[in-house]
């Protein structure tokens, strides 16, 4: 397992849209393993494929809030098949915009289905900080960031302070 880069606002891949996965391989594998440790190391949730510069679809996640009873899932290909009309708001922040954090309404309750590792066809039922999760990570796969569920002042603003942090770290 190893511990990757992250992709960090502005980079435009952030904003491209991952594509299936179509069989599972020792690669895919290996990516999900790699996720799980970079997930941990930053630390983190949730981690997309996308946010190390892989486009795929494939998202982990861990809200457990025990550090000592670590429970990663790994979702390939995952999409929300219902969502609940109740709304939650959670202060939401993301591993590729580091130390911005901003209020979201989200669905409080979603259905997903996946593939998982030994190529399963699942339906998990979420809510709360799982759920946000699952969306804030899908958002991630379809290029949506969650600054975007934001208003524009407050998008522009994050981008235009990301757009200047990068331009000054690269000269």
């Amino acid at each position: 397992m190893t511990v990757r880069p992250l992709v960090i606002l502005p980079d435009a891949q952030l904003r491209l849209v991952s594509e299936p996965v179509t069989e599972i391989t020792n690669e895919i594998r290996t990516l999900a393993a790699d996720m799980v440790e970079t997930m941990y190391d930053a630390p983190g949730v949730g981690l997309a494929a996308v946010q190390i510069g892989v486009l795929k679809r494939v998202v982990t996640i861990d809200a457990s809030k025990d550090e000592t009873a670590r429970n990663p899932t790994v979702y390939l290909n995952p999409e929300i098949v219902w969502s609940s009309e109740e709304k939650r708001v959670y202060d939401e922040g993301c591993l590729s915009i580091p130390d911005y954090y901003g209020e979201v309404e989200r669905p409080d309750r979603v259905r997903v289905r996946y593939m998982n590792l030994d190529g399963q066809i699942v339906e998990q039922e979420a809510d709360g900080l799982l759920a946000t999760c699952l969306q804030h990570e899908i958002d991630h796969l379809n290029g949506v960031l969650f600054i975007d569920h934001l208003s524009k002042l407050k998008r522009d603003r994050v981008l235009k302070k990301f757009t200047k942090a990068a331009k000054r770290d690269a000269a």
